[in-house]
């Protein structure tokens, strides 16, 4: 069973190299994709059906069914390809996204973000201090290791703005993990995302924050192959 990792916001496929080395070891088959607007697709607009459409790509490129993990950004669009590709996957980790992206939260992320757009390095520094200070050294390197982006804030927000992520985990028939550190700002939903599951569980990680795949990467790495091993004896 192969594993799809689907990754934040401004950041790009690298933030993922705690987990792509792990899984590697324990033989297990992973991409780590870049979403439209990040990394080595900086130059694309980003929308959430090209988003889905990347997943769903680098899930045929493992053979066409596998489990898919997305944090934050990555979170709200696994779901989205859960709801539409069911016969893709066979297990989802969704994890720093279970609040709804109500209207008047979003208006206040985009404010915030044009602010800080309109610093004279549309906000490089602030981001590159705010990781140092928050998850250190080597998780800064990984997460900026294929570039910031720096200006897809808005196009994020229009497009996860639109997206009912409850509501698409009505329609996903795999099993759920919902994955989100103790102090992430970005739980408050969680009991309305749990019950709207099937087959739905939530994690809990003791000390993390947001990134919890970055600030525990270990804890989290557990919970991606404890999911692998579950869906690769379901029926």
């Amino acid at each position: 069973m192969g594993v799809v990792l689907v990754h934040g916001v401004r950041t790009s496929r690298t933030m993922w190299r705690p987990q792509v080395e792990a899984l590697a070891r324990a033989g297990l088959a992973t991409v780590a994709v870049d979403l439209p607007g990040h990394g080595t697709r900086a130059d694309e607009q980003f929308t959430l059906d090209e988003a889905v459409a990347t997943v769903a790509r680098a899930v045929d490129a493992l053979g066409g069914r596998a489990l898919v993990a997305g944090l934050s950004l990555g979170g709200y669009v696994s779901i989205a390809h859960a709801a539409r590709h069911p016969e893709q996957v066979a297990g989802l980790v969704a994890a720093g996204c279970c609040t709804r992206p109500r209207r008047v939260l979003v208006a206040g992320w985009a404010t915030v973000a044009r602010g800080i757009g309109r610093l004279p390095d549309a906000g490089a520094g602030l981001n590159e201090r705010f990781a140092r200070t928050f998850v250190g050294e080597q998780a800064t390197s990984d997460l900026g290791a294929g570039g910031f982006a720096l200006e897809v804030m808005g196009d994020v927000l229009r497009e996860v703005g639109a997206f009912d992520p409850v509501a698409a985990l009505a329609h996903v028939r795999a099993p759920v993990w919902l994955v989100n550190g103790r102090w992430d700002h970005f739980r408050g939903d969680e009991q309305q995302f749990l019950a709207a599951c099937r087959d739905g569980r939530l994690v809990v990680v003791p000390g993390a924050t947001h990134l919890v795949s970055v600030v525990a990467p270990v804890r989290f790495t557990r919970v991606l192959l404890e999911a692998s091993a579950e869906v690769s004896v379901s029926p």
